[in-house]
């Protein structure tokens, strides 16, 4: 009996993506089901009943959908974060879950430097501006996203730095960024702070007053993650005390219309969240999301599990 692999995207997969993972899934023998722009979660309860593999963009998998799904037994996120799938559930479920490390880094990191140049040269309005060559940038978490943003940055000639206790000294280093020891030392130092840590119970709201006051003069907060990590009360704090600061980010905060009122020329956000909405990176995840169901289901292999 042929496995059966369902696609559920709100936001669809461009259609070179899915004629790909189509290509792939036919020359597996398995069923290709497609689910895009549904607007209840009927349909997905619905679509997910006997399907065996899913995968899915930003799509919230939750426990009523695993309970709908009996035969399922994995979930690829073509992504890197994975948020919103409940991963206690899913183990509960004897579901495995899985996510695309790094096939979405180099667009992310590409809208990051993206904002950087736009904020510096004030949003393009006529005014004077400043350049990034020079000016410090620190890359909180330097996993694949943070690497490709200083390899961009180089090019900048942006003076680099990075701080994750995840990754060897030696490593941060050999890509010719200086590590440093703590977050404090890494928001006092760099006027530029990229964001690239996940969503968890110990990073939401962690970028809060202690470590925005510490940034040095022209401080600009780009955020290419998730907006949980911000603490908001924090971020408006710092608004109306420092003048000099402004924050990018491709996912809007709660308090958005607040900044937007106050603030103007010293934010920017995207209209809903872009970093991985690139032809390329589109491809590659669903590329990388099949390929993974069918090493998973063919190979027992678990390299990308998350749960």
């Amino acid at each position: 009996m042929s496995k059966k692999v369902l696609i559920a995207t709100v936001k669809p997969f461009a259609k070179a993506a899915v004629k790909k993972i189509e290509k792939i899934v036919i020359e597996q023998g398995y069923e290709l089901i497609l689910l895009e722009k549904y607007e209840h979660l009927s349909e997905l309860l619905k679509a997910v009943e006997d399907v065996d593999a899913l995968i899915v963009r930003s799509d919230k998998i939750d426990s009523e959908v695993l309970d709908a799904a009996k035969n399922l037994k994995i979930v690829v996120r073509a992504g890197a974060g994975y948020d919103n799938i409940d991963l206690k559930s899913a183990t509960e479920h004897g579901v495995t879950v899985m996510n695309t490390p790094g096939q979405n880094s180099n667009a992310v990191a590409e809208l990051a430097l993206g904002m950087m140049v736009y904020i510096a040269r004030n949003c393009f309005n006529g005014k004077p501006g400043c350049e990034l060559k020079g000016k410090k940038l620190g890359m909180h978490a330097y996993g694949n996203v943070g690497k490709c943003v200083a390899k961009i940055a180089m090019g900048f000639g942006m003076d680099l730095f990075a701080f994750d206790p995840f990754i060897d000294r030696e490593v941060i280093e050999k890509d010719g960024v200086k590590c440093v020891g703590s977050v404090e030392e890494l928001y006092s130092t760099c006027q530029y702070i990229s964001l690239h840590i996940p969503a968890n119970d110990k990073t939401k709201e962690s970028i809060n007053y202690k470590l925005l006051s510490r940034m040095p003069e022209g401080a600009t907060l780009v955020n290419t993650a998730r907006k949980e990590i911000i603490c908001e009360e924090s971020l408006m704090k710092i608004f109306e005390e420092r003048d000099d600061f402004k924050y990018v980010s491709d996912v809007a905060p709660d308090c958005k219309d607040k900044i937007k009122d106050k603030y103007e020329g010293r934010y920017f956000f995207t209209p809903k969240k872009m970093g991985a909405q690139t032809a390329e990176a589109n491809v590659n995840a669903g590329v990388a999301a099949i390929t993974q169901i069918v090493n998973f289901f063919e190979k027992g292999d678990t390299t990308f599990k998350v749960n």
